[in-house]
């Protein structure tokens, strides 16, 4: 008999065989059979199907079934970002597709598209008191009370933009890509895929609340599709290895995956603290995680257009450098 023919298994106190090994395996899968006797060519001994060599491989391949594909909640958009200093995103959505975005900051949109303000979290059905947390939150993070939904309700595709607020880039993140979450500044989002939630996220410790540019209060998005962010000038992202430490501006901090670790430390000594235009305190980013951060940020814009005001230096003046 050959030996690939020769094996035996034990179901229901019966000895059943000889068998080759292609029916053996058959007979154990339909049985989910790791764990039946099993006896053939090699064996000394009956010996449960999921020691021996020649099944066990076989046998976790087959008898266990593969993992469902996760529901995808957020709405699966396309968009094209257009322009360089002045951005704006241009959303293509099917029918029945939405997109939520900060008020004021559409910029043209289709006939077949319906516009709606909600209040607190439009990513989800929630009651009066889930309404009124979501919006309290966003209040605390310096964002309107309201959102405004885009939603493509004919039978065709139909396009939705959004402009940036200020000079820089606008930034996709495909949130689902990055670990389901990202933590970045509380002005930046500009609108995202129904399905994004949009809360806040607390510094722990209390001297980066303090000092560290961005306040006690940062904004967290959560979801599985892209959101879109903005920031000013240019955008840097860095990849940060486990222990890699950045320091930075705290102004210039747009956002970072929360497995960065986020602190502060002076910026030097007393001389360079007061003296050296750079701020007290530094930003310190420490890894694994991703950081983007921004080249220009908005307070640093408003501060030099408000020290010009306050100078009243006027264009081709005599005075103008005294």
């Amino acid at each position: 008999m050959p030996a690939d023919n020769g094996w035996f298994f034990v179901r229901n106190g019966e000895t059943t065989g000889p068998v080759n090994l292609h029916d053996l395996i058959t007979q154990l899968d339909s049985a989910n059979g790791q764990n039946t006797l099993v006896y053939g060519p090699g064996q000394n001994d009956w010996t449960e199907a999921r020691h021996v060599a020649a099944l066990a491989s076989t046998l976790t391949q087959h008898s266990q079934p593969p993992t469902p594909p996760k529901r995808r909640v957020a709405d699966e958009i396309d968009y094209e970002i257009h322009g360089q200093d002045m951005q704006f995103v241009e959303i293509t959505l099917d029918p029945n597709e939405v997109v939520i975005a900060e008020a004021g900051a559409m910029m043209y949109m289709t006939d077949g598209i319906r516009m709606r303000t909600v209040f607190g979290d439009a990513s989800k059905e929630t009651g009066f008191l889930g309404k009124l947390a979501a919006a309290g939150k966003r209040m605390i993070t310096g964002e309107s009370l309201f959102l405004t939904t885009f939603g493509a309700e004919g039978t065709r595709r139909e396009q939705v933009a959004f402009g940036a607020p200020y000079p820089g880039q606008i930034i996709p993140m495909h949130i689902d890509e990055l670990g389901g979450e990202i933590i970045c500044q509380k002005d930046s989002f500009l609108c995202a895929a129904r399905g994004i939630e949009i809360g806040i996220a607390f510094q722990k410790k209390i001297g980066a609340a303090l000092f560290g540019g961005e306040g006690f209060i940062m904004q967290r998005i959560k979801g599985d599709g892209v959101a879109f962010v903005h920031a000013g000038g240019a955008i840097r992202k860095c990849e940060l290895d486990a222990g890699q430490t950045l320091r930075l501006d705290t102004g210039c901090l747009v956002a970072i995956q929360p497995t960065v670790k986020y602190d502060i430390q002076r910026a030097g000594g007393i001389k360079t603290m007061m003296f050296g235009g750079e701020g007290i305190f530094l930003a310190t980013l420490t890894g694994p995680g991703t950081v983007w951060m921004q080249s220009l940020p908005f307070s640093r814009l408003a501060g030099r257009i408000a020290g010009q005001f306050a100078r009243g230096k006027g264009e081709g003046s005599i005075l103008g450098g005294v």
